[in-house]
């Protein structure tokens, strides 16, 4: 029962809460995305991956899921399917076996071209400038794990 008096129990409201907000917001995000990556052939962490990879390949599948804050084991079926769409390569590397190595296809590379308008389409659907976005990711750098927000600059 809730006491108007006692503001304890005003933070308990649904409203109040930090984690609501922000559980509703991660999948509106994912939803503002989904028609924008169609075109692509990509999925919301499909393009997570593209993007980690187009920064910087060849790389390692266990430092490209500590980057992208995935579990290994959940981050091998997205980079299989990546490689089922001719996106990316995976190989063992030659200096030790146990280390799986991700690659971008000729095709994979090509896409970011296409990728380049994602976050204007991403502004667009919000009516958010990149400045305003941009204050928004770095506000929720505090709960997005140990990376700095200035490590993080994309839209």
């Amino acid at each position: 029962m809730l006491r108007i008096d006692d503001p304890r129990d005003q933070m308990l409201k649904l409203e109040n809460q930090l984690c609501f907000a922000l559980v509703t917001a991660a999948r509106n995000v994912v939803a503002i995305y989904r028609p924008i990556l169609e075109p692509l052939g990509l999925t919301h962490p499909q393009y997570l991956v593209m993007l980690a990879l187009w920064e910087h390949a060849p790389r390692a599948l266990g430092e490209l899921a500590e980057e992208l804050a995935m579990e290994p084991a959940t981050l091998s079926p997205l980079v299989k399917r990546l490689e089922a769409q001719g996106l990316v390569t995976r190989t063992r590397s030659t200096a030790d076996e146990r280390v799986l190595e991700l690659g971008l296809t000729t095709e994979g590379a090509a896409l970011r071209e296409r990728a380049l308008d994602v976050p204007l389409q991403v502004m667009a659907a919000t009516g958010m400038s990149v400045q305003q976005i941009a204050a928004v990711r770095d506000g929720l750098a505090p709960f997005a794990g140990p990376k700095s927000a200035s490590q993080r600059r994309t839209a």
